[in-house]
């Protein structure tokens, strides 16, 4: 009698559980069509904002701007990050990829990692890689 009790116990817990997890799962990542608008207006806001940047020559202080290495931001290579950079002899980043490039060909002010202006400037790189498989690590 005992076992069938604690198997009973067992299956109605076991059921219960079951039941919160699908109600967690069905409700996870639902969203409604206005929120997705909203969301996508934004990136599209930071992608311009970060065109703007890498087209500007405001980030260094020679009147270089990324984009004339970089039309595009052509041959950035975003997926393939982190990698080994040979400039810096060490697995980076892509936003320190970005900071290099600053600091020594536009001969400017390295930007926060963390800050609006490297989140604008990625995110527009990135985008312009739209589909191309992530391949980190990749030269």
């Amino acid at each position: 009698m005992k076992v069938f009790y604690h198997i009973r116990k067992i299956a109605l817990v076991a059921l219960l559980l079951g039941g919160a997890f699908i109600s967690l799962e069905l409700s996870a990542d639902e969203f409604t069509e206005k929120e997705l608008q909203g969301w996508t207006s934004e990136y599209l806001t930071v992608v311009k904002e970060g065109r703007q940047h890498f087209t500007s020559p405001t980030l260094g202080t020679n009147s270089v701007a990324c984009a004339q290495c970089h039309p595009n931001a052509a041959n950035t290579h975003p997926e393939t990050y982190p990698k080994f950079q040979k400039q810096l002899g060490k697995v980076i980043t892509i936003a320190e990829m970005i900071n290099w490039c600053i600091a020594n060909p536009l001969e400017g002010k390295r930007l926060s990692v963390d800050g609006q202006k490297m989140t604008s400037l990625i995110t527009y790189i990135t985008d312009e890689r739209r589909g191309v498989k992530l391949d980190p690590g990749k030269h």
